[in-house]
């Protein structure tokens, strides 16, 4: 008897869409003609803004520096600065366009550090709310995602240039 089924028809994208070879980031910054596709939030010089394709919870994004490395230490100061001023216009957005009661802020260094792609270090914005984690986190080790994806990209789409454009 199957159990422990949970119906996610949105990841089918991840078994059936053609897989990109080498970096997903590298692809991401090299490809500005595809953002939409890509769902891109915004780009500079430096940095994109990127949703998460597999969010922790509906609006989660990232912020990903054009340099493909996965050392911290090693990122030219500029675009250090660059990522933590668009991570503080990114908290604003989070707040004001889906009603993030917190967010949660952080980089996975590594493949021990728990990156999922160790090769390209991001900065995840990942908002929450007040009774977010519900039993199915708890006992099943699941999230739910309770809203559209493509809603929810189109909606900061839209609004992104707003808040980053000073940055």
């Amino acid at each position: 008897m199957m159990q422990d089924i949970l119906y996610a028809p949105w990841r089918s994208d991840y078994v059936t869409h053609e897989k990109i070879e080498g970096c997903v980031f590298c692809h991401i910054s090299e490809n500005e003609k595809d953002d939409e596709e890509l769902h891109v939030l915004y780009r500079d010089e430096f940095c994109f803004v990127v949703m998460n394709r597999y969010p922790y919870t509906p609006a989660h994004f990232m912020i990903i520096p054009h340099i493909h490395t996965d050392k911290l230490e090693e990122l030219p100061s500029e675009v250090w600065l660059r990522m933590s001023a668009l991570a503080q216009k990114g908290v604003k957005l989070l707040k004001d366009v889906v009603s993030a009661h917190g967010v949660n802020i952080g980089m996975n260094l590594g493949k021990a550090g728990g990156a999922g792609i160790a090769e390209h270090i991001h900065l995840h914005l990942v908002p929450r709310w007040e009774g977010d984690t519900n039993f199915i986190t708890s006992i099943a080790n699941t999230r739910v995602y309770s809203t559209d994806f493509e809603k929810i990209y189109k909606k900061l789409k839209d609004l992104a240039p707003n808040y980053f454009k000073d940055v």
